[in-house]
């Protein structure tokens, strides 16, 4: 599974990072969970909450978006987007 994640303030896209999940051993959802988490780490932000909608947009899409809400801790940016390749 490859992840893009983007930091998007306003209507730009100020970071980008990818990540490549290689593990097939493991099942989907961990393997969504890793890939979050080591975009997250490449981007130098905390992981954010999954709600609902995201699991609905991520199902129906292939991306979705968390805003600032969604982060425990304050973050410097609008939206942040992952997308499935």
């Amino acid at each position: 599974m490859k992840l893009t994640g983007n930091l998007i303030k306003g209507t730009k896209i100020t970071k980008r990072a990818f990540f490549e999940g290689t593990d097939n051993s493991i099942s989907y959802r961990d393997m969504l969970e890793e890939c979050l988490i080591g975009i997250c780490k490449e981007l130098d932000i905390p992981v954010p909450i999954w709600m609902k909608k995201n699991t609905h947009e991520f199902a129906v899409f292939r991306r979705t978006f968390f805003t600032s809400e969604q982060f425990n801790e304050k973050v410097n940016f609008d939206r942040f987007e992952i997308k499935m390749e």
